[in-house]
């Protein structure tokens, strides 16, 4: 799993059953009003009055979301990021049909984009919510890399309503060169997996690149169609969340020109780490796998300590929070249960998720699954991640016998590999810019050519 952070994410974005309705005809409204009705929407959530705020909701929306289910899902957001303190802005984005304004709030905890998704009628027919770092950093792209060795293009990876924008960082000269495929953290990530300031995957990319190494990486399908997401949510898995696009982006390098296709790689970070052994399983012709921060045991057993870190980061953990790790440990204990089915509702599931996701991933240990692929392995772990731990790290290590897999940890980075000061991360952190650290990028390019 990936921060606190993208929690809120998966139980409230990813995998909520949001829908997305047709476009009325009518004309559509100027879009400063759209940003300050999505504005007084918020708004009225936050004051409790739910039955107003459902008023400008479509029929399916209302359908979908009546009174109490608002109220409910405005309850989860505060149970996991605390009361809106304050609305920090509102703009509007085209969507196809669709004007979507987007209000970046911040919360007790953490900030979160509301998107309200209008008809051409003004009707709300989708309500999504993402995380946000509220921060006045900037991106700074890291010394190592060099801009004249590599060229960065425009791709698609798969087809058809699940194509996903992709940049191909394709190293300059004759080739072929080895290539990595980057598959993101749990939530809605775009191709460079930003965080606040940080972009992670980009400077993977560009770093790798610089070293003569080929990068694909892409839009999580839960960013680019987060829209979609409605009509199927019900059987969403981590295979459509994550695994089926791999693949395909896999399959996209090994027809493009420049690129050596006996020498593909998959670079999994957090739930791409932990579910990366099958997409290897899916694809035999992956020439090794790259594992950062992947979880080794079972995936629900994390969220517990994660929250008990982040609720105690302060000194102490309130009564309030304290009925939220409750909470957590009835729904961790629920999926644990043999009688949990398919039909169990999400509210007593973890994150509130739905039953079928969490069922898929039941039981399923990583290394566990990739103890007898043949691939070779690269296993990295920063030290002071407190949401996927050195424990985790120490789980992997069931693959020590075999000669072809590696294990790197290092002392001073967080959960995105980038260094910090003190013994273990904070989620502060996330909201100042830095790098991967060049050793990280170092490591993973001198593996990938030894192969």
């Amino acid at each position: 799993m990936k921060t606190f952070v993208s929690v809120v994410v998966m139980s409230i974005l990813s995998l909520s059953p949001v829908v997305f309705a047709q476009a009325q005809t009518a004309a559509r409204e100027p879009s400063l009003e759209r940003a300050a009705a999505a504005r007084a929407f918020v708004e009225t959530l936050a004051r409790g009055e739910f039955a107003d705020a459902g008023k400008t909701f479509d029929e399916t929306l209302r359908a979908t979301f009546p009174t109490e289910k608002l109220q409910e899902l405005w309850k989860t957001l505060n149970t996991q990021v605390g009361a809106l303190k304050r609305v920090v802005g509102a703009r509007v984005e085209r969507v196809g049909e669709y004007d979507a304004a987007i209000v970046t709030c911040e919360f007790e905890r953490t900030g979160i984009e509301v998107k309200v998704v209008y008809t051409s009628a003004g009707q709300i027919t989708g309500l999504f919510f993402a995380p946000v770092m509220i921060t006045s950093d900037i991106y700074r792209a890291p010394a190592y890399v060099r801009a004249a060795a590599f060229q960065s293009k425009e791709t698609v990876v798969g087809a058809g309503e699940w194509a996903l924008p992709a940049t191909l960082t394709l190293p300059v000269g004759k080739g072929p060169f080895p290539a990595v495929v980057l598959v993101h953290g749990s939530g809605p990530n775009d191709r460079d997996e930003t965080i606040g300031p940080n972009k992670p995957f980009r400077d993977i990319a560009e770093g790798l690149a610089s070293q003569g190494v080929a990068v694909l990486r892409y839009e999580k399908r839960t960013k680019a169609h987060a829209a979609k997401l409605g009509s199927v949510i019900s059987k969403f898995t981590v295979k459509e969340e994550v695994t089926d696009d791999a693949l395909a982006a896999v399959a996209l390098l090994r027809k493009t020109g420049g690129i050596d296709a006996r020498r593909i790689f998959v670079l999994g970070h957090s739930l791409g780490a932990t579910v990366a052994p099958r997409i290897a399983r899916a694809d035999a012709g992956i020439t090794g796998l790259i594992i950062m921060a992947g979880v080794s045991g079972s995936i629900e057993d994390v969220l517990v300590p994660q929250f008990e870190y982040v609720f105690s980061v302060d000194g102490k953990i309130t009564p309030e929070e304290q009925a939220q790790l409750d909470a957590i440990k009835r729904q961790v204990a629920k999926l644990k249960d043999p009688q949990t089915t398919d039909a169990t509702p999400a509210s007593e599931m973890p994150l509130g998720v739905a039953a079928h996701y969490w069922l898929d991933l039941r039981g399923y240990r990583a290394p566990i699954d990739a103890r007898d692929l043949k691939q070779p392995m690269l296993i990295m772990q920063g030290e002071r991640d407190y949401q996927v731990t050195m424990r985790e790290f120490e789980g992997w290590k069931i693959l020590a016998a075999r000669k072809n897999v590696q294990f790197k940890s290092y002392p001073k980075l967080n959960h995105l590999f980038i260094e910090g000061e003190g013994p273990k991360s904070v989620p502060a952190e996330y909201a100042k810019s830095g790098n991967v650290a060049q050793y990280v990028i170092d490591d993973i390019a001198a593996w990938i050519k030894s192969r």
